[in-house]
């Protein structure tokens, strides 16, 4: 997994925000689904020590598009309810 970001942006022209943890699974399917749409993504997995507290994957998407980035989470993860809140 890894983060992207258009080849007509650059990582200064974009704010990010926090969509939510996840599975590492779950989010390999998300950042999949965001790349199909041009959402600008990337993620933070724990550190060696960190993972004995903390679980899964941390995504982070282009502010601007967060809503179309949480309903690419509820419909990854076939929730009826907001997964990110």
């Amino acid at each position: 997994m890894g983060s992207v970001i258009s080849q007509n942006q650059r990582m200064t022209d974009i704010t990010t925000i926090h969509l939510g943890q996840f599975t590492d699974e779950h989010a390999n399917e998300i950042a999949g689904e965001l790349e199909k749409l041009g959402i600008s993504w990337w993620y933070k997995q724990p550190g060696y020590f960190s993972r004995i507290w903390e679980r899964g994957t941390r995504l982070f998407v282009d502010q601007e598009r967060i809503e179309e980035a949480k309903e690419v989470a509820r419909r990854v993860l076939g929730a009826v309810t907001d997964p990110t809140e």
